[in-house]
């Protein structure tokens, strides 16, 4: 009864009694409580709310005052601003909002997230990303070493998912570092660049040089170091120059000097980095045996021919079968012990003596690595293990009783799948150790645009790593974004100036910012040059004007429309520029506008001089077509038809052909004809050239003069008038014989006209006459013996006819005798016919 009498109590504590009695309820300690620790929870709600909206407005900082803090030290200790190309990108990528994004989970990197950066590509992933990415890659690798197909084991790695780049297992990131990797979880402060501690980034340069990074904590590579050093040329010839030490190898352009490995000749190439080439030069280099020798390049100097040695060993008995060697041949190789060919037995015999077999077991292992040789020693390789044993094949499914030297393969299909978890084996007895899947992949990947073009695997595909470019309107400010998300990403904002072409006819837009949409409307001056005039147009630009297009009018309110724009050039208006205007015959001059300037006729008379140059235009004022100048009659100016007036030359009878005209007269063509000195042509000539002073020149019809001189040769001058002239330099050649005819000789005409040319007979000429003389002797001679005997043969053949045929054998012996007889008695005629006819010929060739 205490007890609850002790909690009514307590439930009643709290309760007050106003002066009218009622009872007021008021606040219990834990009311209060709770809605202090209400209130504490609201506050950092609202807190964690303002700095989540805060963080995801992403918006634009100020980078080039940060950029420049950044890189001050790296400046100011001599480093150019080319050399901080690629660190500037990822500096300007990490204040644009939406340029980074995690390549795993595909999703933006905020500026108060952690992170973590690979070492190689410097690519930024979210960190839980890359902790869940490795420790599945681990798993994976351990998955395949614990299954039950026994592969080799390697070492677990895993890798970056954009470059690949292996990292140990110790390196699975545990904590957020800045870029630097000095400072643990660094906040976020609007003047230091996201995810940096702002201290000097301390990285060793690459190429390692003992120099620091100067740059403040920074994302991307790091740039070449600055630091200015003496350094000397590759060959050390040429003095130290100062140099960056990131650019500290040079070549001083000569030549290299440094002597070769052959030792006889220098380095001819450009001071160069590393060691010499190899002796480009050839030489006579002798063998190792010092037998042979040719021409090889001068780098390689030992060699060896294909001669073998062949001297005699110390035995005496063999010689030395080493191919071309230096030095002293070694001892014969049968002098030292040796063994049986199953290597039980052990001898020392002389060199000539062969090696005996033992009477023991040749007991040697077999190719099958189970049995032995069971054949006594001998020196034939043993044979292949003949025992019959129990396989099993490959795959251990089978057994079967085989040769031990014979593998044994089933033809049961493995029906384990490949590391891909997808495709079957299907290897005849296969032993477990599956090859890898070789097929494609062929899986769209989260970008949406590509596929997996990797070989078959588990898991998700790694993502695209392929990337987008937004840029803005002029294309020069760019974003790099992940493949896919493109069409998700607002452009960047530009500060370029606009670079879309003018629609109007002006060379460039009045300048305004890089935009999108339309370009506002021209506002400079036309300036377009009229078609009509010279002038330039002075109004508004109104090449590309919108203009209302009038529609048909609505009947109905309903069928009412909005009005349409077009966009059309309009024409210029009219040109109301004074302009002095003359009148067609340029006779008087006044002012008109523009638009309304033409020339028109004054009415007076042209007055242009006409082509004859003796008369003037008639007509009235009027537009003179092609004047040559300001004073001669144009094309469309009256023409003068008066016959020509002008006196004639002398001793021309005929008239000018030509009507009224300037200047001489021109030549007369009328054509007359006239016969030349020689008298053989009557060439036709025109009047103006028989006129001419060189009359003796024209009347020569040019060929030569038929007429000779008085010693019969023709005259070698051209058509002439008179006498041929010089007769007395005719010097042609006559030809004179003797009296027998038999010797010919030139002389000239001169000469001969002197009567001092004369040919007289010679000795050879009194002989030949004697030789005809007594050659026509023998020829009659020989007739009349010929005419004597064929008369007789005539008789002869006459008698044949009469008398008997017994004396037929008579008769053919007596004509044999008549010829032989006949030709005894001519032996001499015909001899010396023979002479004559020899020596006349001989004599005529030696003349």
């Amino acid at each position: 009864m205490a007890a609850r009498k002790k909690e009514t109590n307590v439930w009643k504590k709290n309760v007050n009694h106003n002066r009218s009695g009622n009872s007021v309820n008021s606040p219990t300690p834990a009311e209060l409580k709770f809605k202090e620790a209400h209130g504490k929870l609201q506050a950092a709600v609202q807190k964690y709310v303002q700095d989540y909206e805060s963080s995801s407005s992403e918006d634009e900082l100020e980078s080039d005052n940060i950029i420049g803090e950044i890189i001050k030290n790296y400046t100011k200790t001599g480093g150019k601003d080319e050399c901080l190309g690629r660190t500037k990108i990822f500096l300007h990528d990490s204040f644009l909002s939406g340029t980074a994004t995690c390549l795993i989970c595909i999703s933006r990197i905020k500026r108060d997230s952690s992170i973590w950066n690979c070492n190689a590509c410097y690519c930024v992933f979210h960190l839980t990303c890359i902790q869940r990415w490795s420790k599945d890659s681990i798993f994976q690798q351990k998955q395949i070493q614990e299954a039950p197909i026994q592969v080799q084991k390697v070492t677990l790695t895993w890798g970056c998912p954009k470059c690949r780049h292996n990292y140990q297992l110790d390196d699975i990131p545990d904590k957020y570092y800045c870029f630097c990797g000095k400072t643990t979880n660094p906040g976020l402060q609007p003047f230091l660049v996201p995810h940096s501690c702002g201290e000097i980034c301390g990285k060793d340069l690459v190429p390692l040089c003992g120099h620091k990074c100067l740059l403040l904590c920074h994302p991307g590579p790091c740039p070449p170091c600055p630091v200015t050093i003496s350094v000397t040329c590759y060959c050390g010839k040429k003095q130290p120059v100062t140099r960056r030490c990131s650019d500290k190898k040079w070549s001083c352009g000569g030549p290299c000097g440094e002597l070769l490995t052959c030792q006889k000749h220098s380095c001819s190439d450009v001071c160069h980095p590393g060691d010499c080439k190899p002796c480009p030069k050839k030489s006579l280099q002798k063998c190792l045996c010092k037998t042979s020798q040719k021409l090889r390049d001068c780098a390689t100097p030992i060699w060896q021919c294909d001669k073998v040695c062949n001297k005699p060993l110390q035995c005496g008995n063999h010689s030395c079968a080493v191919i071309c060697h230096d030095g002293i041949c070694d001892s014969c190789p049968l002098t030292k012990q040796r063994t049986c060919p199953c290597g039980k037995s052990k001898y020392q015999l002389p060199c000539i003596e062969e090696t005996p077999t033992c009477q023991d077991t040749c007991d040697k292992l077999l190719t099958c690595g189970l049995h032995r040789c069971n054949q006594r020693c001998h020196k034939d390789a043993c044979g292949a293990c003949l025992e019959i044993v129990e396989k099993s094949c490959k795959c251990g499914l089978h057994l079967k009783e085989v040769h031990c030297s014979k593998p044994y393969f089933c033809e049961t299909k493995c029906k384990r799948m490949r590391d891909c978890n997808k495709h079957p084996c299907n290897k005849k007895c296969c032993d477990g150790s599956c090859p890898p899947c070789e097929k494609p992949c062929g899986r769209t990947l989260n970008c949406g645009n590509h596929k997996c073009n990797s070989v078959c695997h588990r898991g998700l595909c790694y993502p695209c790593n392929q990337t987008d470019v937004v840029t803005c309107r002029c294309g020069q400010t760019k974003l790099t974004v992940p493949c896919g998300r493109k069409h998700k990403t607002k452009p960047p904002k530009c500060s370029k100036l606009c670079l879309i072409p003018p629609d109007c006819h002006h060379e460039s837009r009045e300048p305004h910012k890089c935009h999108f949409g339309d370009c506002p409307p021209c506002k400079q001056t036309c300036n377009k040059s009229r078609l009509k005039c010279a002038h330039l147009c002075s109004a508004p630009c109104h090449s590309a004007v919108f203009v209302k297009i009038e529609t048909k009018k609505a009947s109905m309110p309903w069928e009412q429309m909005k009005p349409q724009l077009e966009r059309k050039a309009l024409d210029c208006p009219n040109c109301e520029v004074p302009v002095s205007v003359t009148c067609l015959g340029e006779h008087e001059t006044c002012d008109w506008p523009c638009y309304q300037a033409a020339p028109s006729s004054c009415l007076r008379p042209c007055g242009r001089l006409l082509n004859c140059e003796n008369h003037t235009c008639a007509l009235p004022c009027h537009l003179v077509e092609a004047p040559p100048d300001k004073i001669k009659a144009g094309q469309n100016c009256e023409k003068c038809e008066a016959p020509c007036s002008k006196p004639r030359p002398e001793g021309c009878p005929h008239e000018c052909p030509k009507p009224c005209h300037p200047g001489p007269c021109p030549p007369c063509k009328q054509m007359l004809r006239i016969r030349c000195h020689c008298g053989l042509n009557q060439p036709y000539v025109s009047c103006n050239d028989w006129l001419n002073p060189k009359r003796e020149e024209i009347q020569s019809c040019g060929n030569q003069c038929p007429r000779s001189f008085d010693c019969g040769h023709r005259c070698r001058a051209n058509c002439h008038s008179g006498p041929c002239p010089n007769p007395e330099l005719c010097r042609r050649k006559v030809k004179l014989t003797c009296k027998c005819k038999r010797l010919k000789k030139e002389f000239s005409c001169e000469m001969v006209r002197n009567n001092s040319a004369k040919v007289e007979c010679d000795e050879g000429c009194l002989r030949k006459k004697e030789e005809e003389i007594k050659q026509q002797e023998m020829i009659n001679e020989q007739k009349r013996k010929e005419e004597e005997l064929k008369n007789e043969r005539e008789l002869a053949k006459y008698k044949k006819m009469f008398e008997s045929k017994k004396r037929t054998r008579e008769r053919r012996l007596y004509e044999e005798e008549e010829e032989v007889g006949f030709i005894k008695r001519h032996l001499v005629l015909i001899t010396t016919i023979t002479g004559v006819v020899v020596s006349t010929v001989v004599f005529f060739l030696l003349r």
